[in-house]
């Protein structure tokens, strides 16, 4: 199962988001299809992020495992495209789980600034 967690600070901006595990689905041809929409999902709005909100995102990437934070003290525009892009992603994923709801699980949890600093070096890995 690949789960998703999307990361909101207290004041209900979004602030990021989490994909972990694989979805463990029938393979066509040798590859999870689940998998790989999630994969281009959420690999496709950190490029976006970058390409289009105009912001860089602390990203960490490993088999299975992709997690986007978004930096503190964007410019309301920067923050209003990012947030646009965050939300794209997280309906694609919603519809994916629409339709295999045993395979993905999407959850929220609140983003604290303090989880950044704990987790600093491992962003940049």
């Amino acid at each position: 199962m690949t789960t998703i967690t999307v990361y909101q600070r207290q004041d209900g901006a979004l602030a990021g988001f989490e994909a972990s595990g694989h979805a463990g689905a029938v393979k066509v041809r040798g590859y999870d299809l689940v998998c790989a929409a999630v994969s281009a999902l959420t690999q496709t709005g950190v490029n976006a992020l970058e390409a289009v909100a105009g912001v860089t995102p602390a990203v960490k990437v490993r088999d299975g495992y992709l997690r986007c934070i978004l930096p503190e003290g964007m410019e309301l525009e920067q923050a209003a495209r990012a947030d646009i892009v965050l939300r794209t992603v997280i309906q694609g994923l919603t519809d994916i789980q629409n339709i295999y709801p045993k395979l993905i699980r999407i959850q929220q949890k609140e983003w604290r600034q303090a989880d950044a600093y704990d987790e600093s070096s491992a962003l940049r890995a």
